[in-house]
């Protein structure tokens, strides 16, 4: 099991994702955030040249936000969809 570090204490790695996000594509997103956590580092995603995502890659980004990374940048439409998810979730 691997130990989430505190975004405070531990050097960080910035990954940036652009284009698409697609559920294909997270195996291979997680895969980059865990070995950033294996190596003691706070993996954060700039996801400032996002443009299109489906809805694995919003609750992917919603469960991971804050526990297995952080995000630095986020398109508005992006945080709209995860708004949009929790509410439903809430319901």
């Amino acid at each position: 099991m691997i130990r989430v570090p505190s975004s405070a204490t531990v050097p960080n790695i910035t990954i940036r994702v652009s284009g698409k996000l697609f559920q294909g594509h997270l195996s291979y997103l997680d895969q980059l955030v865990q070995t950033a956590l294996a190596c003691d580092l706070w993996a954060l995603l700039d996801l400032t040249q996002l443009e299109e995502l489906d809805r694995a890659a919003v609750l992917y980004l919603m469960r991971g936000e804050g526990h297995g990374f952080g995000v630095v940048a986020c398109p508005n439409f992006v945080r709209e969809w995860m708004s949009y998810e929790s509410d439903c979730r809430a319901a």
